[in-house]
């Protein structure tokens, strides 16, 4: 009886040492502040709801780009080994495990290129990825240093020029590119109307329904030769980077097709998206790259009608594996995930804001993981993680990143989005679940972990409030500051 009480004993001091949480915290100008917390017998606070549908979480990724390169290259070697191991290394602070390459110039390219400007090259003869060996492939073999088993995706921003209908890397003219504006007409048909001088606002909020109007024309040329070759040429780029030992995993058609940019793009209709991606796209992959996943997206649209036109078509959706969403995406992704729950959901880019920097940003990138998570994706893709000081692009676009360099001292800066992100991606690692969530000004989110139990939190209001996360018949009850972040982490 004696031994039987010794055990009972020590079973329940390992149990209630077990109810431990280590918590950091932050606000705007100081990160990371340690204290604990431990479980109570009643919630003090809002109730965390439970979530019961949750996928298992597989990657936190970033974006390869030129001009982040380039704003890297400007910090002396230690400080570029530090940057570098903070993102990519499995026991730094953000753990990236999944990067996506744009075959192509992007928007933040350093200019306009292709991997085949030859028109009429429907061999693909011409085909090659020189430009990607200035700086994309060093900084992703970079990355692979530190993380040998990071997963690739692709997804162009523009086909080459030769592929589509006004021969130019742009949908519509700008001070910031060549195209001719008469051109700009051709986007929704020549129906009279001119083309909304706002149509792709770079700055501000995009309230309402997003694109007001959906482009009538593909700017893709619908020849079944220049389907067949931009198949090939998702192929080739595969074969390419595999031969540089960087094996792509998943494939989607286009980034933003509702996006009418002065930068890279390409508009696409429902019909022609359908045709490309179900008997041209598919069946190259099937036959040259079996184990190379389709994925639909980039879906930067809230157009329910639009995106339901495509998933009703039953050929496409069998073979594609999953989702990307992204911006005004967000809004429909709760309704498509209920309707085809059998396949993946992606976050394929976090918002990049507008320059700024700031605390509201980090806040805005909060809540935006709060929501993907939230809604079943398991896949979350930043945008810039490192750009120089405004973060304007070559086409005038000003953006946020994780990291900010000032160019003129060398120095560099961890934003306040960077410590965000650090609240979930060092504690939420691969074979995480989401278990519990609130939504809106004071998002929470409750996981499951190899390592035991973590909350992420953050109160967005000005106004000091609590919550309290069910953790089997007891609660742990946490205090957030007005304009704050928090992680609880279970610890033995």
């Amino acid at each position: 009886m004696k031994r039987f009480l010794i055990i009972t004993m020590v079973a329940g001091a390992l149990a209630a040492q077990a109810q431990k949480f280590e918590v950091v915290t932050s606000t705007d100008g100081n990160y990371f502040q340690q204290s604990k917390a431990s479980l109570s017998g009643s919630p003090k606070g809002k109730l965390v709801e439970a979530v019961t549908d949750a996928p298992e979480f597989q990657h936190w990724g970033m974006t390869f780009n030129e001009l982040d390169w380039d704003a890297l290259q400007m910090l002396p070697a230690e400080a570029q080994a530090e940057v570098a191991a903070n993102i990519f290394a499995p026991d730094g602070q953000l753990r990236m495990t999944m990067g996506r390459i744009s075959p192509g110039a992007n928007d933040y390219a350093r200019s306009w290129y292709s991997c085949d400007e030859v028109p009429g090259d429907f061999e693909l003869r011409y085909f090659n990825i020189d430009r990607d060996k200035e700086a994309i492939i060093p900084f992703i073999h970079l990355a692979q240093t530190f993380c040998p088993e990071m997963e690739f995706w692709i997804s162009p921003w523009s086909p080459p020029s030769w592929m589509k209908i006004n021969h130019d890397y742009p949908v519509l003219s700008s001070e910031y590119n060549r195209q001719d504006p008469r051109q700009d007409y051709m986007l929704y048909g020549n129906d009279g109307r001119d083309v909304d001088p706002d149509e792709m606002k770079l700055t501000g909020p995009r309230d309402g329904q997003f694109p007001k109007r959906l482009a009538t024309t593909d700017y893709f040329i619908q020849d079944p030769r220049y389907l067949s070759a931009y198949a090939q040429y998702f192929c080739r780029f595969i074969d390419a980077y595999q031969a540089e030992g960087i094996p792509v995993k998943r494939v989607m058609y286009q980034n933003e097709a509702y996006s009418y940019t002065p930068y890279p793009g390409c508009a696409w209709t429902a019909p022609s998206i359908i045709r490309f991606n179900r008997d041209y796209l598919a069946p190259a992959l099937r036959a040259s790259h079996p184990e190379v996943e389709l994925w639909l997206g980039t879906f930067n649209t809230n157009r329910l009608d639009h995106v339901e036109q495509l998933t009703a078509d039953a050929g496409l959706m069998q073979a594609v594996s999953g989702m990307g969403f992204q911006w005004e995406g967000r809004d429909i992704l709760p309704t498509i995930r209920q309707a085809n729950p059998e396949i993946g959901y992606m976050c394929s880019e976090s918002e990049c804001g507008w320059g700024s920097f700031d605390w509201a940003g980090a806040e805005h990138t909060f809540e935006l993981i709060n929501h993907y998570l939230g809604n079943g994706c398991n896949r979350y893709n930043f945008w810039n993680v490192i750009l120089t000081d405004s973060g304007e692009s070559p086409w005038g676009w000003k953006q946020n990143a994780l990291i900010r360099v000032d160019s003129a001292t060398g120095q560099h800066t961890y934003t306040p989005e960077y410590y965000a992100v650090r609240h979930y991606a060092q504690y939420v690692p691969q074979g995480s679940r989401v278990v519990g969530r609130l939504a809106g000004n004071v998002p929470v989110t409750s996981f499951d972990t190899p390592n035991g139990k973590v909350v992420v939190a953050a109160n967005l209001t000005d106004e000091k409030t609590q919550v309290s996360v069910p953790m089997g018949k007891r609660y742990l009850n946490l205090t957030l500051a007005p304009h704050s972040f928090l992680t609880a982490s279970e610890r033995p």
